[in-house]
């Protein structure tokens, strides 16, 4: 595969950007251009709902500095929205009227916020959290408001859960699971953050599920469950999941992946020639996992966007990290490696569950499926070398061994 002389990437997030930056790092010399539709500059998410929503940072962690573009010849449509893609005439149009060929085309769109199809679910004043403003929105409610509900108890909001707590606002967290995050970690786990939560003063509506949201044209005023309980809040945050972006991949025509995502082999390359995703869209064929996989997380994006780089040069390297995540609320930190299947998998815990220091595992045929540690640091390269490495491992072992012994 020759050098191609135009590479033209769509979504200016971490993704993109990072595959803009790789292949200018790996000394191509051709044309790039960077489409997004934020108005700024590319920057990564997770501070949105750490950082910023907590009142620590104005400003969210830029991926490089504002000249890093022109002095690397990046091309940056800034506010550029591409509407449609041509893959016979190897063009994507943008909704300012621009044309751009392209020899090597690289998707990296992300994911928007899901809404609640319920009766009011499209009320103004429901709040969602995926940019910058948005975050700073929130802030500023959370800061004055009095009684806060949140739709939603996965990472997003958990997260958002503790901010608004730190703002001291009352706080309700509404979803139809058992146990918060049971999905990811199962109810262990997920138990030690609902107690996180709880003595912070969060109140719980567990298994119950959200029949309307109630309010008028001048806002909203709460939310109905489906048992007609009415939860009264000044601010009610939607946080139940992110759907990618893949509009324009399906009117192109491009493969789909019943996980929602755009079909892509192992080498990130989707169905049509030359054309590649990345990030939140990418259902990629994952080797170790036999399967394809799509994951929403930040280093997901900036890996697969600096991995891209090498294979839109000539390359046909397969990604194989695994996938990875962290969370801070409150006093409460940790780290996720892999990707467990906690109903299937073995949960093994080394530490304390009750003084939230401690590392899960998730063990499947003798081997770590996937590891979290909460509160623990010292262990990091050898929980992601036993991710990795697919080591047989015993559950005693991880309890007792010194880790770095077992990779």
């Amino acid at each position: 595969m020759s050098e191609p002389r135009k590479i033209v990437i769509v979504g200016a997030g971490l993704g993109g950007a990072s595959a803009a930056a790789a292949v200018r790092e790996r000394g191509y010399g051709g044309e790039i251009v960077l489409l997004g539709s934020d108005p700024r500059r590319p920057y990564e998410l997770p501070a949105l709902s750490k950082g910023v929503l907590l009142g620590n940072a104005d400003e969210p962690d830029w991926v490089h500095e504002e000249k890093f573009y022109a002095e690397k010849d990046i091309r940056f449509g800034a506010g550029v929205t591409a509407t449609r893609i041509d893959l016979g005439a190897r063009l994507v149009v943008d909704d300012t009227g621009g044309e751009h060929g392209y020899d090597r085309l690289v998707l990296a769109t992300g994911s928007e916020p899901r809404r609640l199809p319920v009766p009011g679910g499209d009320l103004p004043g429901l709040y969602t959290l995926r940019t910058l403003d948005d975050a700073l929105k929130l802030r500023s409610a959370f800061t004055a408001a009095e009684r806060v509900v949140i739709v939603g108890a996965g990472w997003l909001g958990s997260e958002a859960a503790a901010a608004a707590r730190t703002h001291h606002a009352e706080v309700t967290v509404v979803d139809p699971v058992p146990v918060p995050l049971a999905n990811v970690v199962g109810e262990t786990i997920g138990g030690v953050f609902r107690d996180l939560h709880v003595a912070n003063g969060v109140h719980y509506r567990l298994g119950e599920q959200v029949a309307e949201i109630t309010g008028g044209p001048d806002g909203v005023r709460g939310v109905r469950l489906g048992n007609g309980d009415e939860l009264t809040a000044d601010v009610v945050l939607v946080a139940v999941g992110a759907a990618p972006r893949v509009e324009l991949a399906r009117e192109a025509g491009l493969e789909l992946s019943d996980n929602g995502g755009v079909a892509v082999d192992a080498a990130l390359r989707t169905s049509a020639e030359d054309v590649y995703a990345v990030g939140d869209i990418a259902a990629h064929f994952h080797p170790r996992y036999d399967r394809r996989i799509r994951v929403e997380h930040w280093a997901n994006a900036k890996d697969q966007g600096t991995h891209v780089a090498q294979n839109l040069l000539g390359a046909n390297e397969p990604f194989l990290a695994s996938p990875y995540f962290f969370t801070d609320q409150y006093d409460l930190g940790c780290e996720y490696r892999g990707l467990a299947d906690p109903a299937a998998d073995e949960l093994v815990v080394r530490g304390d569950l009750a003084a939230r220091e401690f590392t899960a595992f998730w063990l499947r045929d003798g081997e770590v499926a996937a590891a979290m540690n909460v509160n623990m640091w010292d262990d990091g390269d050898a929980l992601g070398a036993l991710v990795d490495g697919r080591r047989k491992v015993t559950a005693e072992q991880l309890k007792t061994a010194d880790l770095a012994s077992l990779v």
